[in-house]
């Protein structure tokens, strides 16, 4: 039995990105071609010359809101917004909506989100019978992970959510070797077996999604018996990343190229910094460029124990959205970048919001390579320029800010 799902998990990591970025400028002429959305947001670009992280890296970040606005303003005409290839039919399964609402198109073919990857990772095999606890209700999470539990060759019975009792009979009599869901309640199931004397013992292993999972709940889960994992992945770009036997950080989907950047920018952070999780798709369906998760996390350095070669990410540290309304007025994360590339001098900045309500006091931290007369004074002009409020400027020593992927800290008292 392989412990890989596939040869690409291996593969060299020169060759992968050599693979990755001759994909790249096919991808972008692609959505150029064939979406709305990027036919404007990418009219000035000549994809053929868009062959490296550098070039991508200049292209604009789309993100979760511009989808949404762009989806509202043409609701009739296009409801994915013209971002995606994809017309009614055999090709196009099925529609799901996400908050907001999103609506989100499902492309034909095995394993469309590219799910099977992580659920072999986490000890999935063919012939294992998968009880599934997602919702199988308008939102793809459920699809998502079937679809990638079919392509590995396991039976999924479809347990939906609620009705705790009837799935604990399910199990009890199925019998079932894996899981599907979230942590929490995979926790109510444990914990009403336990309660009723229900047989559980068959579950030993799962792929949790769609919350946290804290390391007290995964050694909780352990020492009952099952092994949990965790998988990173969104119905607009399927998986991202995924949890493997090492448990140190999350191995990316061979099937997308990951970006750190600063919050409420497109610029890449240094390496191991925290920022915002910016992802470009290889899926024809559904081509998104530089698509912003609004998701925090950070590359690890070096490779995975078990022999997949490529890049890790931490995992979820948070959200970029830092978004702060101060004195009545909404300051966001691309305003600090805005102050900060004025200043050649600034390394990094990061707004602190103190006081208590209605006494807002607004301090912007700046990491200096060194410090002119006056540039405190010169910042504080650009503050007031650029959020039309006045703040304090902390001019600091170079790596005295932490590494946390925040540019807007709310330290406000609430009482």
């Amino acid at each position: 039995m392989t412990d890989f799902y596939d040869a690409l998990e291996q593969r060299d990591p020169a060759q992968r990105e050599a693979q990755l970025m001759a994909a790249l400028p096919q991808q972008v002429a692609h959505a150029q071609q064939n979406t709305a959305a990027f036919a404007q947001a990418l009219a000035s670009v000549y994809a053929a010359t868009v062959t490296s992280r550098e070039a991508l890296a200049r292209l604009p970040v789309t993100r979760k809101p511009e989808l949404l606005e762009r989806q509202k303003a043409n609701r009739q005409a296009d409801p994915f917004g013209g971002f995606s290839t994809l017309v009614r039919g055999p090709k196009m399964p099925r529609v799901y909506a996400s908050p907001g609402p999103i609506y989100e198109p499902e492309g034909s073919g095995k394993d469309y989100w590219r799910m099977a990857r992580a659920i072999f990772a986490a000890g999935f095999r063919s012939g294992d019978l998968v009880h599934n606890s997602f919702s199988y209700h308008m939102t793809p999470g459920a699809f998502m992970m079937e679809s990638g539990a079919f392509a590995v060759g396991c039976t999924v019975f479809p347990a939906g959510v609620g009705q705790t009792e009837q799935q604990l009979q399910a199990i009890a009599e199925l019998r079932p070797d894996a899981y599907l869901g979230t942590p929490s309640f995979l926790r109510i199931l444990v914990e009403k077996a336990a309660e009723g004397g229900t047989d559980i013992s068959a579950l030993r292993k799962a792929m949790t999604g769609g919350e946290a999972l804290p390391p007290s709940l995964r050694a909780w889960f352990a020492d009952r018996g099952i092994a949990v994992y965790q998988s990173y992945a969104t119905a607009d770009l399927g998986l991202i990343a995924y949890e493997t036997p090492s448990k140190e950080g999350m191995v990316v989907d061979e099937g997308v190229i990951v970006e750190i950047v600063r919050p409420g920018t497109g610029d890449p952070v240094a390496a191991g910094d925290v920022g915002e999780v910016v992802v470009t798709t290889l899926n024809p369906a559904y081509p998104l460029i530089r698509f912003g998760t609004g998701d925090l996390s950070a590359v690890l350095p070096g490779t995975c124990p078990t022999g997949r070669t490529n890049a890790r990410i931490k995992g979820w540290l948070g959200r970029a959205d830092q978004t702060t309304k101060i004195r009545g007025m909404f300051v966001h994360p691309a305003q600090v970048a805005d102050i900060a590339k004025r200043f050649p001098e600034v390394i990094k900045a990061r707004l602190v919001v103190s006081g208590e309500m209605a006494n807002d006091v607004m301090t912007l931290q700046v990491e200096a390579a060194s410090a002119p007369q006056g540039l405190d004074a010169r910042i504080g002009e650009a503050i007031r320029d650029v959020t039309k409020l006045r703040g304090d400027v902390q001019l600091l020593q170079p790596g005295s800010l932490p590494n946390d992927g925040k540019v807007i800290e709310d330290a406000r008292s609430y009482k």
